[in-house]
This record gives structure tokens, sequence and C-alpha cells, in this order.
């Protein structure tokens, strides 16, 4: 008899040590992972630190994290449903978008930024001049996209002098096809180069080293970023935005409403996320602003998200219910403030 107790009390003590260890694994799988996509430009990881920021702290049970690629293959994921958000998307710069929220693969859950812009830009000095560095004007007269044509050798590339450079966006970025267009439209590509660089940083970086030098420059860019917020930049005119022409390179970019995408699914997934997403709106001077501290501090991405939080509290009794925003500002008082 004692042999059985015995043996029925190993039995059972087993079954419980499956049912804890089974439900310490229901605990992991509770957690729900939330992933956005990284495109590899600097003002959408800024929100993405944000997002992450909140998201993990002013709520319970999610994880945040990205998937870095390309425009094209993110905005895929995202109708696939392996991605769920796409924060700080330049909607009109995707082909397909109207029909793909028509057929409902996508859902546009709010604003993000109200006034963006992108297109091509110069330096002021390089039409203006600029007399307190000694700059005169290099072209004058430069208005227009299509004015390049009169300026080859003020732009000249440097690995082939007799032909100019135009330095086009980034490989992958759905805006890169559609300056190419542009380029070819214009007849560019008979006089001028397009170069491609490799990465947000490294335009930036071929900007920055330019405008220091008070050399010309031409090339792509747009708003909100760190570099428009602190140099004086023009861009130049095209025709009047036409969503007929748009996509072929015929006229302007669009001044457009960036947006917060989601999958199909997410409503189901998340659906308190969802009434923040709704509700998380900046602007282009705010993440400017952002974006230049970022730059002139050397901090992180994480790190000037904690500082443009702790700057704008503001922010949270906007975005969040009053539990979540009281929730996150314990959470940035428990941050060392260095």
């Amino acid at each position: 008899m004692l042999r059985r107790t015995t043996l029925l009390f190993v039995v059972l003590f087993g079954l419980l040590t499956i049912v804890g260890g089974c439900s310490g694994d229901a605990d992991e799988i509770a957690t729900v992972i939330i992933t956005a996509t990284d495109n590899g430009w600097d003002s959408q990881m800024l929100h993405n630190e944000i997002a992450k920021l909140i998201v993990e702290n002013a709520y319970d049970g999610y994880e945040f994290e990205v998937s870095t690629g390309s425009s094209t293959m993110n905005w895929q994921a995202i109708i696939a449903g392996d991605v769920d958000l796409d924060i700080e998307s330049w909607t009109d710069n995707v082909a397909t978008y109207e029909d793909d929220k028509a057929n409902g693969d996508i859902v546009d859950v709010g604003i993000l930024v109200p006034d963006s812009a992108q297109g091509l830009y110069v330096p002021r000095y390089v039409i203006e001049g600029d007399s307190q560095r000694g700059i005169e004007p290099f072209a004058p007269d430069l208005r227009t996209v299509e004015d390049l044509k009169k300026y080859t050798d003020v732009f000249p590339d440097d690995e082939e002098p007799e032909r100019g450079r135009v330095y086009g966006s980034i490989p992958g970025w759905m805006a890169d096809e559609i300056l190419y267009k542009k380029y070819e439209y214009y007849g560019l590509d008979e006089s001028f180069n397009y170069v491609r660089l490799g990465s947000e940083a490294t335009l930036f970086a071929s900007l920055t080293g330019a405008y220091n030098l008070g050399e010309p420059w031409v090339g792509y860019c747009y708003e909100p970023t760190w570099i428009t917020g602190k140099l004086d930049l023009v861009r130049l005119e095209d025709a009047p935005y036409d969503p007929d022409l748009y996509m072929d390179g015929k006229c302007s970019f669009p001044e457009q409403e960036l947006k917060i995408v989601s999958s199909n699914k997410f409503a189901d997934k998340a659906p308190d996320l969802l009434e923040f997403f709704k509700n998380y709106k900046t602007g282009s001077q705010l993440i400017s602003q952002a974006l230049a501290h970022l730059d002139d501090t050397g901090a992180t991405h994480q790190e000037t998200a904690v500082w443009i939080l702790k700057e704008n509290d503001h922010l949270l009794d906007e975005w969040l219910p009053a539990e979540n925003a009281e929730k996150m500002r314990a959470y940035l008082d428990s941050i060392d403030n260095n």
C-alpha cells in the first residue's frame, strides 16, 4: 500500500511539474509582439523608438520589434500580415496604395505628420550666394528641376568632370523609382550622372560636406529631417502635382500627409494599441528639432525618444488614456536624466 501511495505521489508531482511548466510557457506566449517597418531613414527610426517606449512601458503584455528592409519589401510584408505597422508611411510614393486600401489589405490608422515635403534640393547659396561666407551665386537663374540642364558645369561629377552629378534617393526607397524617372523625363540623363548612395547617412554626409565647404550640391532630400532643420536649403520647383503624372516623374512630389498604416490584422491583435496609434501625431517642426538634437549631441534614437517625451510631456495626455499616461511618466521619471 505504501509503495502504491508513493507511486501515486510521484505521478501527481510529475503532472504538477508539467502543468507548472506549461503555465510558464503560456505566460511567455501571452506576450504579443508588435512589428513595425524600419525602412532606413532617421525620422522613422525615431518614431519607432518613441512607439517602442510607449508600447512596452505604458501598456502590459507587448514587445515592440522592427523589420529592417526596403520600403517595397516591408510594404508587401504588411499586406501579408507579417508586419503590423508602417509608422511614417509615405503613401503617395506607393503605386498600389489606393488599391491596397480599397482591397482591405492595408488600413489607414492615422495621420502622423500633416506637413512633409520631398524632392531635389540645393543649398540656398547656390542660387543667392552668401555674403557672410564670401560665396557668389553659382546658378542665379536656377529655379526648376529642368533648369539643371543649363548648369551641368556647376555640379560636376568628380569621377567624370564633363558630366554633372545629381544625388538620387536611397536604393530600395519608392521615392527613388519616381526620382529616376524624373531624371530621365527632363533629359538630365544626357548630361548628368544619377548617383545613388547606400544610406541616408551617406547622402546627408555628402550634403553636409559640400555645405561646410560652400560648394554646389544637388540631390534628393525630404522633410522632416535634422538636415533640413539645420541647413538653409531650397527645393527646386517642378510642374504642379498631378496624380496621373506623378508616378512617371512628370510633376512635383506632393506635400503629403505622412500616415500610420497597419495590416488588416492589427486591430484584432492589439485593439488598445490601435487607439494609441490613432492619436499618435507629431509634426515636421517637432521631429526636425528632435533629429537636430540627435545630431548635435550624438545621442541614439532611443535616447532622443526619451528626450522628446520628457521635453514634451503634454503629448502623453494627447496620445494616451490617463492611466497609461501616468504609467509612462513613472517610467520616464525612473530613467537617469544624464
